[in-house]
């Protein structure tokens, strides 16, 4: 299975944390499954890390690329085609991260891994 990581789960996933429901961390630590991390998680930690609301996340928003390569895990690019979708999409959620993930995930035929329910209403495949 292809599983997107929320960047919550990446960064739960990173320093072990026991918000990571046991069914998301025994799917990212599966060897069968490919774990892929999109830019649009690397741009939002970047960003909440400069505004001050990761204060936890400091190290890597230096080195997401690091980060991810670290843990053998893809990354995935944003695309014109995953901007569109994204600023398409129906409804009112207005986290412009958690649209571009929803987008890529719909394209691209991934499970997103997320605590967030709201995924569900976008006809994604969501494991937690």
């Amino acid at each position: 299975m292809r599983l997107l990581l929320d960047t919550h789960a990446l960064l739960w996933w990173l320093d072990g944390d026991r918000r990571l429901s046991r069914k998301a961390r025994a799917a990212i630590g599966a060897e069968i499954n490919s774990i892929i991390v999109s830019a649009a998680s690397a741009w939002e930690i970047a960003t909440k890390a400069r505004l001050g609301k990761l204060p936890g996340a400091i190290d890597v928003a230096a080195d997401v690329a690091g980060c991810v390569a670290g843990q053998g895990f893809s990354t995935l690019d944003i695309t014109i085609l995953h901007a569109q979708r994204a600023g398409r999409l129906p409804g009112d959620h207005r986290d412009p991260f958690d649209r571009m993930l929803i987008a890529q995930a719909q394209l691209e035929d991934l499970a997103l891994v997320s605590d967030e329910r709201v995924f569900d209403r976008y006809g994604v495949t969501r494991i937690w």
